[in-house]
């Protein structure tokens, strides 16, 4: 009986023993490895990830238009230690058996997969960001140990291509997502809120990132866009950019460039795509410099809108000659005929009238040598360095905007300065930003005088006039600079900037077109689209007519 007794003490003591070793095999030695896993399933599930702020386009009311938000999507992840043999080593069949498996459904090579799982002591490997439900489905039918189905947050651009420069992208490459061009990138920090973490074996929950909301007005963009998309086709041109902006407040209401991408899926395209060419990019504007060479000359006050001249079709200097775009001589002119019929000579003769120093001044004050201070990643200054030298030809032809370089953000914000009363206004991209006054560059009569010559051009030529709305503008055929060396191409780019009404005007617009085939003039290209493009946003805004 007695060894009964001893029997059954001894074989619970040894019951008990494996227990306690088997707790103590759990909770410590296999503790680190638990924990781990746990919070590894966690990040993949997206639990300690903080929410990315949204991004909000506005309407006419100031209605929020989700621009940029976070999506659930189905993901398929490994767990490459629980696939590998006694989690030390691996199989080299079983791993080859996986990835031929696994191949096919998730169109990844099988030297990929093998790399991924055979990975040491790795806990995590994202195998599918975007899983279709076919892969889900398969992924299941499977039912393979270490194969996981999840679902995570991505970044989702509900109007795909729509501002694709403006917003950016944010890159899932890594455990911690990050924004990748444009506003993602800018306001990085304020959009990725912070991580949670599991602490001591607690989830600390995660915080949110804030919202960014925009000045610009999805109506206004996607039209834009639609008008520039199609002016580009129509003339085979390389690309093209559009922007408008709130003359009194700076506000930028619209801004695009072609070709674009679709950030939902911007792996698809080149790494060029992805540069903003309206505030990343310079070129030579072509005429539309005369209004700034104007600006200077008048608000200095060496020359009047009625100062004349006689046009003789040409002027020399330095041993080059300088021409008008018809090839024609004009005869007698005042400075507002030099606007209306965009007379290269005449330009000349107003910037040789202000002097040189004054005229770089000028150009100095309007920013073209600086920035705007958008609030967009990556500007670039605009380059006028070129009238350091002081020859004469640099300067005449610096004068219809030749020889200096601006960008579009750049050149809209200096016409916007003339629609403002002769200020300067900060270009601003976010609805919370105030309206920033960075200097007077003319006076307010001198903006005045330029924009009534502007708005007899409109008159006179008719392309861009709009029935009872006074309208501002002009246009600028610039040749293409040789690449890398001296001279031009017989490529062009075609601008007009205007705004309306004229007398308080409500938005200005550029229209930029580069290289269309043919290389016609502006006032055929891009002419009409400015009209299309500002009847829209006089209807949209219901702006009253100022000329009944």
């Amino acid at each position: 009986m007695q060894w009964r007794i001893k029997s059954l003490i001894f074989v619970f003591g040894i019951l008990y023993f494996v227990l306690i070793f088997n707790i103590y095999n759990l909770q410590i030695q296999k503790g680190i490895y638990y924990l781990t896993r746990a919070e590894t399933q966690e990040q993949a599930s997206g639990v300690l990830e903080a929410p990315r702020g949204n991004i909000y386009f506005v309407d006419r009311n100031n209605n929020l238009i989700p621009a940029a938000l976070n999506k659930e999507y189905p993901m398929i992840y490994a767990v490459p230690k629980e696939i590998q043999k006694n989690n030390n080593d691996y199989d080299n069949d079983n791993i080859r058996n996986y990835a031929e498996k696994l191949a096919p459904i998730l169109n990844l090579s099988v030297e990929e997969l093998e790399k991924k799982l055979t990975k040491k002591n790795d806990l995590y490997e994202l195998l599918v960001e975007k899983a279709s439900s076919e892969q889900i489905k398969q992924i299941e039918n499977l039912n393979l140990k270490g194969i996981y189905v999840s679902s995570h947050l991505l970044r989702f651009y509900p109007f795909g291509d729509l501002a694709s420069h403006l917003l950016g992208f944010v890159s899932p490459t890594s455990e911690i997502k990050k924004g990748v061009y444009g506003l993602e990138l800018r306001f990085n920090e304020t959009l990725s809120g912070k991580p949670g973490e599991i602490k001591e074996g607690k989830i600390i929950e995660s915080e949110a990132g804030n919202d960014l909301t925009l000045t610009i007005d999805r109506n206004i963009q996607a039209q834009a866009e639609e008008i520039l998309k199609k002016l580009i086709e129509e003339y085979r041109a390389t690309s093209g950019s559009v922007i408008v902006q709130e003359p009194q407040t700076g506000k930028i209401l619209a801004m695009g460039s072609f070709p674009n991408f679709d950030p939902n899926n911007y792996s698809k395209f080149e790494i060029s795509t992805f540069l903003n060419p309206a505030v990343q990019a310079i070129y030579e504007p072509g005429s539309v410099f005369k209004l700034i060479t104007m600006s200077a000359g008048i608000d200095s006050g060496k020359i009047t809108p009625e100062t004349s001249y006689t046009d003789t079709g040409s002027v020399t200097f330095n041993g080059k000659t300088i021409k008008n775009w018809d090839l024609k001589a004009h005869g007698f002119q005042t400075m507002t005929g030099v606007i209306e019929q965009s007379i290269n000579t005449g330009a000349v003769f107003a910037q040789r009238k202000t002097g040189p120093d004054i005229f770089y001044n000028y150009l100095v004050k309007f920013g073209f040598n600086g920035l705007s201070n958008i609030a967009l990643p990556g500007e670039v200054k605009g380059n006028i360095n070129n009238l350091k030298k002081g020859k004469d030809i640099d300067f005449a032809t610096a004068s219809f905007g030749q020889g200096v370089a601006v960008t579009p953000i750049g050149l809209i914000s200096a016409v916007s300065a003339i629609a403002n009363g002769g200020v300067l206004m900060k270009p601003l991209i976010l609805s919370d930003e105030k309206p920033q006054i960075i200097k007077r560059v003319i006076s307010s009569e001198t903006a005045n005088s330029v924009t009534k010559m502007m708005t007899s051009a409109v008159e006179k030529n008719i392309i861009a006039a709009i029935s009872n709305y006074s309208i501002a503008g002009k246009t600028g055929t610039a040749f293409v600079p040789i690449f890398g060396g001296k001279g031009y191409t017989d490529e062009v780019i075609n601008t007009y900037v205007g705004f309306a009404p004229a007398p308080n005007p409500k938005f200005v617009v550029l229209i930029k077109l580069d290289k269309p085939a043919g290389a016609p003039l502006a006032g055929r290209s891009v002419v009409p689209a400015f009209r299309e493009l500002t009847q829209f946003i006089l209807n949209y805004y219901n702006i009253a007519p100022d000329k009944i």
